[in-house]
This record gives structure tokens, C-alpha cells and sequence, in this order.
């Protein structure tokens, strides 16, 4: 018999999935940082390791190198950052339902909602 579904455990990700993808792929650390505009792989090595955390710029590289969405090449990074966006909508949407109305406070309460309501809300079902 399966478990319920709310009372399924959220798996934890791991900080980055960049070993593994770069291994699919068949690539060197080395010919990564090439890719990555770098000068070498001991770059690529930090942040396969978790040392270092990449830019915008450098992340989206990735994206762009291996094909595989940002969200998904740093998982756990993702679903950190996830998780506080999510109690920090909750804790906005409470201020603003008590302050008082603007035009757009339904719009921002729509959205928040949609955040508050966890991980599990995929982004392109949100309002």
C-alpha cells in the first residue's frame, strides 16, 4: 500500500547535479571551462564541489552547454532558495491583506497566494 501523498517526504536535492551532467555528456572539466569562457577546469571543479557558487551569467552557461534547466543543474540550490521565497510570500501576503487596499493588492494577493502555496506549485501554473 502507498503512502499518501501528504505524508511523502520531500527529497532533498543536492546543492549541484554539474558532475553528473558533465559526465553524460562526455565532457572533461577542462572542456567545460572552455564552454564556460574559463581559463581552466580547477574553476569547474569549485563548483562541482560545492566550493563555489556560480554568476547568473555562468549558471545560465550551463544551461545553455548541457541543455538541462538551470533549476535542475542546481537542484538543491533551487530548492533552498524555493522554500524561503515560499514563507517569505506567506509573511507578504498576510502585511498586505491587513494594510489597505491598492488597485493592484488583488493581483499581488493572486500571485502570493499562488507562492505561499508550497514547492509542490509548478511556476507556469501560477497566475
Amino acid at each position: 500500500m502507498s503512502r499518501p501523498a501528504f505524508l511523502a517526504p520531500v527529497a532533498h536535492k543536492l546543492d549541484n547535479y554539474l558532475r553528473m551532467y558533465r559526465r553524460r555528456k562526455g565532457l572533461s572539466q577542462d572542456e567545460v571551462a572552455f564552454l564556460l569562457g574559463a581559463e581552466t577546469g580547477t574553476l569547474v571543479s569549485r563548483y562541482e564541489r560545492g566550493r563555489r557558487r556560480p554568476s547568473l551569467e555562468t549558471a545560465l552557461a550551463y544551461e545553455a552547454a548541457f541543455g538541462v534547466p538551470a533549476r535542475e543543474l542546481f537542484g538543491g540550490i533551487f530548492q533552498s532558495v524555493e522554500r524561503d521565497v515560499t514563507k517569505r510570500a506567506s509573511r507578504l501576503a498576510r502585511k498586505l491583506s491587513a494594510a489597505a487596499p491598492r488597485p493592484q493588492s488583488a493581483r499581488a494577493l493572486d500571485l502570493l497566494s499562488a507562492l505561499s502555496s508550497g514547492p509542490a506549485c509548478a511556476p507556469d501554473k501560477r497566475p
